[in-house]
């Protein structure tokens, strides 16, 4: 169950495409990890404090359907949701569409863990309180 879903407005910029003036596949998956970032910090959550205090959201897996091409000067917006699916593990939503027509560019599952300094799957109270209520 989506505990929240948040939207992000972006445009696509010139050098974000490839010789076919298109976005290059690699870069809709930082599309992606930007808006978990901002709808992460919109929970009150900043990735940056967490890795610095040793704990660590790592993405472990990235489903990606890519559907149609966003060209250069492209505005589009990117919806999150998010599901907890354990103390550890969660599983971001995510669907980029172009927003001059509403086209699907891109569905996206992009399943995330909380892990500790060492790399070890941990729950950390910091975490679950937000992103499991």
């Amino acid at each position: 169950m989506a505990i929240f879903t948040a939207t992000l407005s972006l445009e696509v910029r010139d050098y974000e495409c490839d010789f076919q003036g298109i976005v290059n596949n690699a870069v809709y998956l930082n599309y992606l990890e930007h808006a978990r970032h901002e709808f992460v910090r919109q929970l009150g959550l900043d990735v940056v404090q967490l890795a610095q205090q040793g704990i660590n959201l790592v993405m472990v897996r990235a489903e990606v359907d890519y559907r149609s091409s966003l060209r250069s000067g492209d505005d589009f917006v990117v919806e999150t949701s998010l599901e907890a699916l354990s103390k550890i593990r969660y599983l971001f939503r995510q669907v980029i569409t172009r927003s001059s027509d509403g086209c699907l560019s891109v569905e996206a599952a992009i399943y995330v863990a909380s892990l500790d300094r060492r790399g070890r799957p941990r729950a950390f109270a910091e975490v679950n309180g937000v992103l499991t209520s």
